[in-house]
Formats: structure tokens, C-alpha cells, sequence
């Protein structure tokens, strides 16, 4: 019930992701790390209000060992960080299809977890998703690995080995509460205004784009890491791996019926390659789904 309960919400978060590119685009000229630093101000909120609503007090986040506070700081803000280096010393195309390995990596950092097994399936259905990512990314655009660019991309293979590396890990801290995403928000936040002062020009953004950035810290980048924390500790991490793909696929169809992009062959190719491999690593629950509702 508890592992049900971690993929529906794990499913969740990626729906949630799948918005970034939306709030991100009508975020308009908002500096990266000021972004963050708004969104990352919103999601410390959201668990502030959690903590009053469990009935607990502020300093209980100062009992969350350091170990913890460092593993969640260098998934929430050393992800963000080494990707924004990425996208301004690479190519975007590049740099984003390195960056989207982090699924793929879940799913293999996961096999080396106790009681974790890699299945075909599960294999098999990410390299579909993975593909299909691929394409989605691509779109029209060419492909084309520059060594000038060996800096950016390293940035994003560093991204994609972080995050896939805090989402592995955190499965194993199942004593630590989620409500320890507080705290990682809070000095996230503080470490995106440092980074902003140093890297950028402060920027005051209009009515729309502060209601955008908000918007990005109540799902996106931010309450969808609260998520995000509960299903990596109860859910199937593997098939979570695999239905990440869905956050650019859904991401680019949220685009596409808003009128910022077109439909195209290659994007529908695209979707239909993460849906199958979504579908290929759920085998096995679509098997108790079938066992579930349809027995004779």
C-alpha cells in the first residue's frame, strides 16, 4: 500500500515537472539563479507551513544530521547549479541531452541498492524513454558534439550524476523525515541569492513573471521535491527512473497546446517511444492492475 502510495505521488512530481518549461518561458527575463532563489524562497515556505501543520517547531530541522543537509544540498542546489554552467558553456540541445541521463542513471545506481534487482524490462523501457527524450531535445535541430564545448558538457554530466546520484541515496534515508526538505529548500535559497550576486545583474520582474516564478516554487522547483523526498523512500525507484521521461515528453505537449510550439512527426515519434517504455517498465504492475480489476 505504502510502495502504491510512493508511485502515485512519484508520478505526480513528474507531472509536476512537466510544467517547468511553461513557468520557465513566461518567467521572461528573470536571471537563472534569481529564479531559483524565488522559487527556492516559495518551497522553503510551503514546508514551513508543513512543519506548523504537523504540529512541529523550527528547530527541529536543526536535529537533521549534517550528512543529510549535505546529501540534499547537493541534489536540490548543486543540481540546478552545475546545469545553469551547463546551458552557458555548451549548447543547449547538448547540454540537455547529457543532462536527461539522470533517469537512465537512477534506474542503473539503483541495482547496487539492498533487495534492489534490475530486470530486463525495466532496461529496456528506459533506453525506449531515453530515445524518445532524445528526439524531444533534438526537434529540428542538429546534433553535434564540439570538444571547444568539453566544459559544458561536463557541467551537465555532473547535473545528471548529482540528481540521479541524491534521488539513489535519499532511498536509503528512510529515517530521515520529509519534512528535511525544509531545511535543504531554505539554504538552497540562501545559496542561489549568493550564486545570483555573483554571477548576475539584479533584475526586477514584471507583475507576470514573479506570478510565473512562484508558480515554478509551488510545483516545479519546489513543492514537487517534497514529493519527490516521500516516493523515492516508498515507491519503486526503478520504474520512477523510467516515468521520469515523461516530464519532457508531457512538458512538450503542455507547450505545444499552448501555442509556444508545434506539433511535429519527430515529437510524435517522440511520444510514442517514452509511452511504450514507460508502459515496458510498468510490466509488472500492469500485470496486478490487470490481476486487480480484471479476474475472472
Amino acid at each position: 500500500m505504502q510502495q502504491t502510495k510512493g508511485n502515485l505521488l512519484g508520478l505526480l512530481t513528474i507531472l509536476s515537472w512537466s510544467c517547468l518549461a511553461l513557468f520557465t518561458v513566461y518567467s521572461g527575463k528573470i536571471p537563472p539563479f534569481e529564479l531559483l532563489t524565488i522559487s527556492f524562497c516559495v518551497a522553503s515556505l510551503i514546508g514551513l507551513i508543513m512543519l506548523k501543520k504537523q504540529k512541529r517547531v523550527f528547530k527541529e530541522l536543526f536535529k537533521i544530521p549534517l550528512q543529510a543537509y549535505f546529501i540534499g544540498v547537493i541534489g536540490l542546489f548543486g543540481y540546478h547549479f552545475f546545469y545553469f554552467l551547463a546551458i552557458k558553456n555548451a549548447p543547449a540541445v547538448e547540454a540537455n541531452l547529457i543532462n536527461y541521463l539522470w533517469p537512465l542513471l537512477i534506474v542503473i545506481f539503483s541495482s547496487f541498492l539492498p533487495n534492489e534487482r534490475l530486470k530486463w524490462f525495466h532496461i529496456l523501457g528506459t533506453l525506449l524513454a531515453l530515445s524518445g527524450a532524445f528526439l524531444l531535445v533534438l526537434k529540428d535541430g542538429s546534433l553535434q558534439f564540439d570538444m571547444k564545448y568539453i566544459l559544458g558538457y561536463s557541467f551537465a554530466l555532473i547535473a545528471a550524476l548529482l540528481w540521479s546520484s541524491y534521488s539513489v541515496i535519499s532511498k536509503t534515508l528512510t529515517h530521515i523525515p520529509t519534512f528535511a526538505v525544509t531545511g535543504f529548500c531554505i539554504v538552497t535559497a540562501f545559496f542561489s541569492a549568493i550564486a545570483h550576486l555573483i554571477f548576475e545583474q539584479i533584475y526586477i520582474p514584471t507583475f507576470f513573471e514573479f506570478f510565473a516564478a512562484i508558480m515554478l516554487g509551488l510545483g516545479p522547483v519546489g513543492g514537487a521535491f517534497y514529493l519527490w523526498d516521500f516516493a523515492l523512500k516508498n515507491a519503486d525507484i526503478k520504474l520512477l527512473g523510467s516515468l521520469a521521461y515523461l516530464a519532457p515528453l508531457l512538458s512538450t505537449l503542455i507547450l505545444v497546446l499552448v501555442g509556444i510550439s508545434k506539433m511535429t512527426i519527430t515529437i510524435t515519434i517522440a511520444c510514442i517511444l517514452i509511452v511504450l517504455g514507460s508502459l515496458i517498465s510498468s510490466k509488472q504492475y500492469l500485470k496486478l492492475f490487470k490481476n486487480l480489476f480484471f479476474k475472472s
